[in-house]
């Protein structure tokens, strides 16, 4: 008897990084499907039905893989989706786990972890607790992200709400932040 073959969806954007993540996930056993962005996804939901998800967060073209969870997460509700991200707020892992995901994972994570996201269904009471203060940059990054959600990720009402110009809250998205 054969191990059973998993159905796994990957939505990210970076090619390079979704094609090492197929081969490290088709070494595992999994069948990897993949798609750049939403609107791929819900093209491939049409005739696949994918046991695991992992999604990036911020897709090309500044879309929100919080969408994207959403869109998965109504889809199917056993799914097991785990979000990654190189722009990792407690608002964003927040929502993420309020809109279906297992698990939320700060980039760079490898295959190892991933899978273990996916095994972990409970809460884990010992992780450590951190004395490391909040800088001014994650409160303002937290909060930014926190009214995207809020306004359903609209960038022109978001700079709207947080009184400041479109284009400049369109830069502070686009910056990669250095961890």
């Amino acid at each position: 008897m054969g191990v059973e073959e998993r159905d796994l969806l990957v939505v990210e954007d970076d090619d390079a990084f979704a094609r090492t993540l197929q081969r490290s996930f088709e070494r595992r056993g999994y069948r990897v499907l993949r798609a750049a962005g939403i609107d791929g996804a819900r093209a491939l939901l049409q005739t696949h039905q994918p046991d695991y998800a992992v999604v990036d967060l911020k897709l090309a073209g500044g879309a929100s893989g919080l969408a994207c969870v959403r869109l998965l997460h109504e889809h199917d509700p056993d799914m097991v989706i785990v979000v990654l991200t190189g722009y990792a707020s407690i608002a964003t892992a927040v929502e993420a786990i309020k809109l279906g995901a297992r698990h939320y994972l700060a980039k760079p994570a490898n295959t190892d972890e991933i899978e273990a996201a996916f095994e972990r269904a409970a809460g884990n009471t010992e992780v450590a607790l951190t004395e490391r203060q909040t800088s001014i940059k994650t409160l303002e990054w937290e909060r930014i992200h926190e009214m995207l959600a809020a306004t359903g990720f609209n960038i022109s009402e978001t700079a709207r709400r947080l009184g400041m110009h479109r284009r400049t809250l369109a830069r502070k998205l686009e910056k990669q932040r250095v961890k």
